[in-house]
């Protein structure tokens, strides 16, 4: 299949020309709209079955491991294997966010504002989006089993919450009306407003007092709270969701461009169908 760059601008003026087209195109192949071409192409080259492939084996390895070959915990018991995907989950959310913010800066402040940015930033926000989801609904769980509740307003799952909220309005600015330009430069402003909040989510364990336990790997003495096999697990699931991110994020930002030159030809549609109604003066016949 064809591999489609998701840095092509989609027709961004409007009403585009046939430049993208070769000029030894066959007639037929010629009388086929650029949406069509596209469209046909799909989103999937041999790196992203590669890619697909790889993020499999990941989480079959995640899924003996956290589940068989890691022991138990002595505090937790059997509820520390929720761990192995809440925590590398929350982890993969703030890297999702963290490109959407570096995407929205490169376009915001870069000279060419391409589209392709903006894409890769909101396909990344998506995926984010639903990380911070799984670990929600994970960490309910797990909550469960170790409070007794699924849920309290408890300073980490409040600021989470907020996290997952936050995320959500982000993607409903990105289909409020206008151009592809207008939605990219309202969207980068709340993409690099949007990841402050990453460093309260996880420092407000110690910002507040907090029934939720303190960061296992990333804290501030270097030490970490876990070994061996739990350890490797937890290693196994960031890697394996890892893989599932970049696998998600490259299918999304090429079916976002699709869907801008699928706009773009609609639009250019209805003004070529206007102007037919149009009579030799140029008012409606």
């Amino acid at each position: 299949m064809t591999t489609i760059d998701p840095n092509q601008p989609a027709a961004e003026g409007g009403a585009s020309d046939e430049a993208g087209r070769s000029a030894d195109q066959p007639p037929a192949r010629r009388g086929r709209s650029e949406a069509e071409q596209v469209v046909t192409a799909g989103t999937g080259t041999r790196g992203t079955r590669v890619l697909g492939v790889a993020t499999i084996v990941a989480m079959g390895w995640l899924v003996a491991f956290g589940l068989f070959f890691s022991p138990a915990d002595y505090q937790q018991d059997e509820a520390v294997r929720l761990l192995y995907v809440h925590v590398p989950t929350i982890w993969i959310a703030y890297l999702a966010f963290v490109v959407t913010a570096v995407s929205s800066g490169l376009y915001l402040f870069r000279k060419e504002h391409r589209l392709g940015w903006d894409r890769l930033a909101g396909a990344s926000a998506e995926i984010g989006v639903v990380f911070v989801a799984v670990t929600l609904v994970v960490g309910a769980m797990w909550g469960r089993l170790t409070w007794g509740v699924f849920w309290q307003w408890d300073a980490r799952l409040t600021t989470t919450a907020l996290l997952f909220v936050t995320y959500i309005g982000y993607l409903a600015v990105r289909r409020l009306g206008g151009s592809h330009q207008q939605r990219a430069r309202r969207s980068a402003v709340v993409g690099l407003l949007a990841v402050l909040l990453i460093p309260l989510v996880h420092w407000s364990v110690r910002l507040w007092r907090s029934l939720h336990q303190e960061a296992t790997v990333l804290d501030t003495d270097l030490d970490p709270d876990i070994e061996g096999l739990m350890a490797f697990s937890l290693f196994v699931g960031v890697i394996a969701f890892t893989l599932l991110y970049v696998w998600l994020v490259v299918h999304r930002t090429r079916a976002l461009f699709m869907e801008d030159v699928l706009e773009d030809r609609g639009l250019d549609a209805a003004l070529e169908a206007r102007r037919a109604e149009a009579g030799p003066d140029g008012r409606p016949r």
